[in-house]
């Protein structure tokens, strides 16, 4: 029992190391290539736990080379961009000055309904307001609204609004997170003071936000005062 819980525990390591290394891309964003090497990855580091006559090292080993051609395979896409497209593909105008591309549609092995599914995902309805649409190498579809579609934005209407700083997170369940209030240039007596000021105990609470400009929100714990 125990070997197989160090063999777990040591390829549960590896594989979090491997994923790590190539990147924080989620699953429907990996290109081909990422998502076949994880699928391989989870595959190898599955044999040394069913089997545990195979050795550990051959595992091991097996992700590390996975994960050094993943990295190498990036490098040259990045690089060159004939080997980005064979290995990534292109992006695909599905939607052109409003009219559906078919032949296009068609290339990509794509219905109607598809199109029609991706488009609500991008909180689009109505496939008449659509002035350009996009497929993505990673499959998502980009869209861009006819103009009387589209939200006025601050500009259109000639409204000077005053950039918002990002609030950032300066107490999680009751600790102070000292990167947030490096970030914010703030020191922890300025946290305490507005805690106190608002009557509440530091472990009370689960969450406050900050921004460069004193905004701050609490969330006080179930059951905190």
């Amino acid at each position: 029992m125990i070997p197989v819980i160090i063999r777990t525990f040591i390829l549960y390591i590896t594989v979090i190391v491997a994923i790590r290394l190539m990147g924080k891309r989620q699953i429907g964003d990996m290109q081909p290539s990422e998502l076949v090497i994880t699928l391989l990855i989870s595959e190898i580091a599955a044999i040394p736990l069913q089997d545990k006559d195979q050795p550990l090292i051959n595992g091991i080993m097996a992700v590390l080379m996975l994960v050094i051609l993943e990295i190498g395979v990036s490098a040259l896409t990045v690089k060159c961009f004939a080997a980005r497209k064979l290995l990534s593909g292109k992006s695909v105008v599905i939607i052109k000055n409003g009219t559906v591309d078919t032949q296009a549609m068609r290339d990509v092995r794509m219905t109607v309904l598809d199109l029609i599914e991706l488009l609500r995902g991008q909180n689009v309805f109505n496939i008449e307001d659509v002035n350009f649409a996009v497929l993505e190498a990673n499959g998502n579809l980009s869209v861009l609204l006819k103009g009387d579609k589209q939200t006025p934005t601050a500009e259109d209407l000639k409204i000077k609004n005053k950039p918002d700083s990002l609030p950032l997170p300066v107490i999680s369940d009751g600790k102070i997170i000292a990167e947030s209030l490096d970030a914010l240039s703030v020191n922890k007596r300025k946290v305490k003071d507005i805690v106190s000021a608002k009557r509440l105990n530091m472990k009370d609470i689960l969450l406050m936000t900050l921004d460069r400009d004193g905004k701050y929100s609490i969330t006080v714990k179930e059951g905190g005062v």
